[in-house]
């Protein structure tokens, strides 16, 4: 029989020692080999040339390496970035090792630790939503949306009535919804900020009905602590911040006080990045800083990527391309791609007319680590989510 020679792929230690598995070696042999076969690339930015010169000889010492600026050498450059590039293996010794030096490097090699820790994934994880509860990390979770806004750009004016938005709501759990996400404030380009009181009044009337009727938890989407409040109140299990806790700095203590899981999204004014990940990844660390701070768990924090907010067509396109590195924060990650711009801008079609376009950002999503999407069209992606994560063998 002729020999076979194909392509492995692995994209972190389980499935590493799945593969190696596979070849008929013992338990013992599979869990010391599975990290020399994950591949690691970590950037640090703002390293100084001194420790850049200790990790480039301690990475190149273990078989890894280190890209650093050209001056670092003869240290005419008082900074630089970092790229390691290594095994898990490597790691593993190199930073043994970076804890034994100065200059600050033992910090950030607990950095760099929990980086690596991030991109292996969680394990799932129940979620208590104000006594209902979904599992996180298990299977993809959806969030149906449900706006009772006059002005929401894809629904704007439908569901206002709360009856009409009690049956919208129910269609959606029948469909598959895990989370329903309740807004009363468009963000739609251009919008027109609404006061608390208008807010409260859009939503909690809605909210009252929902927490009755519906099996799922009712999340609610503002970036009001205020709003926050009296929805968690009203029987409300989570709050979705699309300011990541930068709009109103009392929601937090909210979240806190409540023991209310949390969506971060990321947002900012302007589209001008130095590296877009790098720079969403940071900015969410903050927020996710704030919440623990307030005594936040960190298990109840998750992240958004802010598809569609401060960022252009190319910009979110990029964002659910490179998902897989937003990991590295270690919280559950959740999008948002259901009918934006950017859908339209590529396919050149109108809000009604982006369901393919969002269900393949969302299948995309699934692939690059999305633990939850949240959506319009909730029948037809429940079923793209069910097909990528069975692709994907979740």
């Amino acid at each position: 029989m002729a020999i076979r020679v194909y392509s492995v792929m692995v994209d972190n230690k389980k499935e590493a020692y799945q593969a190696i598995a596979s070849v008929g070696a013992d338990k013992p042999g599979c869990l010391w080999m599975a990290p020399k076969a994950v591949h690691r690339l970590v950037m640090l930015e703002g390293v100084q040339a001194r420790q850049a010169n200790i990790m480039k000889q301690e990475m190149l010492g273990k078989g890894g390496e280190a890209a650093v600026a050209r001056g670092v050498v003869d240290n005419s450059v008082p900074e630089t970035k970092v790229l390691l590039m290594g095994t898990l293996k490597q790691y593993e010794v190199f930073l043994a090792k970076l804890k034994s030096q100065p200059f600050s490097l033992p910090a950030i090699a607990e950095e760099i630790r929990e980086v690596l820790e991030g991109q292996e994934g969680f394990t799932p994880y129940n979620l208590e939503c104000c006594g209902k509860i979904i599992k996180l990390g298990e299977r993809t979770l959806v969030m149906g949306i449900l706006n009772v806004t006059p002005d929401s750009f894809s629904d704007g004016g439908k569901y206002c009535d709360p009856g009409l938005a009690l049956d919208k709501a129910g269609m959606m759990v029948a469909d598959g919804a895990d989370i329903i996400d309740l807004g009363g404030e468009s963000t739609r380009p251009g919008f027109a900020p609404v006061d608390v009181e208008e807010e409260l009044a859009r939503v909690i009337p809605v909210l009252k009905r929902l927490v009755k009727e519906i099996t799922v938890p009712v999340s609610i989407d503002t970036t009001k602590a205020e709003v926050a409040r009296q929805a968690l109140e009203e029987g409300a299990g989570m709050i979705n911040d699309q300011w990541g806790l930068r709009g109103d700095p009392a929601m937090a203590g909210i979240a806190a006080k409540y023991g209310a899981p949390l969506v971060l999204m990321h947002n900012q004014q302007g589209t001008v990045y130095r590296d877009l990940i790098g720079d969403i990844a940071e900015s969410l660390r903050e927020s996710i800083s704030i919440a623990l701070a307030a005594g936040v768990p960190r298990e109840k924090v998750i992240v958004d990527p802010g598809l569609g907010f401060g960022k252009n067509a190319r910009q979110n396109l990029e964002t659910l391309r490179r998902l897989k590195e937003m990991r590295c924060l270690r919280q559950p990650i959740l999008i948002g791609p259901s009918h934006k711009s950017t859908i339209g801008k590529v396919l050149n079609l109108p809000v009604e007319e982006r369901v393919e376009g969002t269900a393949a950002s969302v299948a995309v999503g699934i692939a690059n680590g999305a633990d939850i999407v949240r959506v319009h069209d909730v029948k037809e992606m429940v079923r793209v989510v069910r097909m990528t994560d069975a692709i994907m063998g979740r």
